[in-house]
């Protein structure tokens, strides 16, 4: 048994492209950039002969669809999850026959309802768990995404789940779960993606409750925030997604084009912080392409509105790909010649400020209002004194809360954010905002206070 991992960095997840005998494969929970599984499958002369789902996926739209129309793989999906495409039903309890190895299905709910994992025994191998967002890697995925009123159950079936569902495997087997540190999915977790039940069960803490209703009152403090695009996911993979190729891609267009096109689109410029500081199309959203690009895409776009971008140097196949993750399928085009055409064009520009501490100081002591659009956990470790907390999520939600008659310095961790919080102020309609480069870190190595 050969796993080939394949982690997208943003999302925190992983997917899994396990080779079994005479060239046969199985891929585990791909997302919709199916292409690199086909590619890494023919690099090792592998045929992906069954994709498996472990759940409906709230993070991403599933690539199980996109993959058996490219390779022609049966799709084993939970029962439970009631999708409305062509698939082959999975039970707890069943074992089958992939490639000469055995899969023993596992009933794993507390994530999801209709969660499963799945154990993996090949000849010569330790065995391997596939285990979703069952159990991860110091962790284990949160309950509280479907509804507040599932919340409680789910999390009693998650403390069932981790404590029950897989005691009987021994501890050198091998742990492969989906979910991992950096995900809003999970619960827990660190920088490690893999590990195996012998070192979850002596370091995990959620293994570690002996007492299920401490564990029910303990297990939902460690929750992130939900971002808002999450509760389209689910039905978008029920539903089945559609394939690549039924989706337009964006045109280039001049100028002239674009312009007219942004009365009825926003436009997301791609480019990095600095670039969009120094000059902008007015009214566009900020979201450097990066690690997080389809995460806050997701959280700060509206679903049904058609896209237009502004690149830098990420190509259009990238932006596509991350877009279409998240279950953006509308776009309008793609600005031809860059930020210079529009410049040269004649068209109407904006700047904001990318100011370095000392100038983000100054201005807070000449008045300036502080906001923090970090995580609460990132606030709570630091911050700066008087600073407004608005994680950046949340921020458009509670726009008419800060005041408009003083300008706003905006910080997060590193600078990306802050900047994308400041493109939402100004079309908003508040005065071009300070963003401080190199977050609460440049803040607190220039020496100055925090909190």
């Amino acid at each position: 048994m050969n796993v080939i991992p394949f982690v997208h960095e943003g999302l925190g997840n992983s997917s899994y492209l396990v080779g079994l005998n005479d060239g046969e494969a199985v891929l585990v929970d791909p997302d919709r950039s199916a292409g690199r599984y086909l590619r890494a499958a023919e690099e090792r002369g592998w045929r992906i002969a069954s994709v498996i789902e472990t759940h409906l996926h709230a993070d991403f739209i599933s690539g199980a669809r996109e993959v058996a129309h490219a390779m022609g793989a049966r799709v084993f999906v939970p029962e439970g999850a009631k999708v409305q495409f062509d698939h082959q039903p999975a039970k707890a309890g069943e074992r089958m026959r992939l490639g000469g190895a055995e899969i023993e299905v596992v009933g794993s709910a507390g994530h999801t309802p209709e969660h499963l994992s799945y154990v993996v025994h090949a000849d010569r191998s330790p065995p391997a768990l596939f285990s979703g967002g069952a159990l991860i890697v110091g962790g284990a995925a949160r309950t509280d995404l479907l509804s507040p009123a599932l919340t409680d159950e789910l999390t009693r079936a998650q403390y069932r789940t981790v404590k029950e569902a897989f005691a009987a495997l021994p501890d050198e087997t091998l742990l492969y779960p989906t979910h991992g540190g950096g995900s809003f999915c999970s619960a827990g977790g660190d920088g490690e993606r893999v590990s195996t039940l012998g070192q979850e069960r002596a370091t995990n803490p959620v293994l570690a409750f002996e007492d299920e209703d401490e564990f029910v009152r303990w297990f939902p403090t460690t929750f992130l925030a939900i971002p808002a695009y999450f509760p389209r996911m689910r039905p978008m993979n029920q539903a089945g997604p559609r394939l690549r190729h039924e989706i337009a891609l964006p045109p280039a267009l001049e100028p002239d084009e674009f312009d007219a096109a942004r009365k009825a689109a926003l436009v997301v410029d791609t480019r990095s912080k600095e670039a969009y500081a120094k000059s902008h199309i007015p009214s566009s959203l900020s979201n450097m392409f990066r690690d997080d690009y389809a995460t806050w895409l997701g959280w700060l776009a509206p679903p049904e509105t058609p896209l237009l971008f502004v690149m830098g140097d990420a190509p259009l196949e990238r932006i596509m790909d991350e877009s279409l993750l998240v279950g953006y399928e509308r776009f309008a085009g793609w600005l031809e010649g860059g930020i210079d055409a529009w410049t040269a064009a004649g068209k109407p520009v904006e700047r904001s400020g990318l100011v370095d501490a000392q100038t983000a100081r100054k201005a807070i002591l000449d008045g300036a209002t502080v906001l923090d659009v970090r995580e609460p956990g990132e606030f709570a470790s630091g911050h700066i004194e008087g600073a407004i907390h608005v994680p950046l999520g949340s921020l458009e939600a509670t726009l008419d809360g800060l005041p408009k008659d003083r300008p706003i310095v905006t910080y997060c961790g590193h600078g990306e954010r802050a900047v994308t919080a400041g493109s939402l102020l100004e079309r908003a309609g508040f005065k071009p905002p300070l963003s401080l480069d190199g977050g609460f870190g440049a803040w607190r190595k220039a020496g100055y206070p925090a909190a």
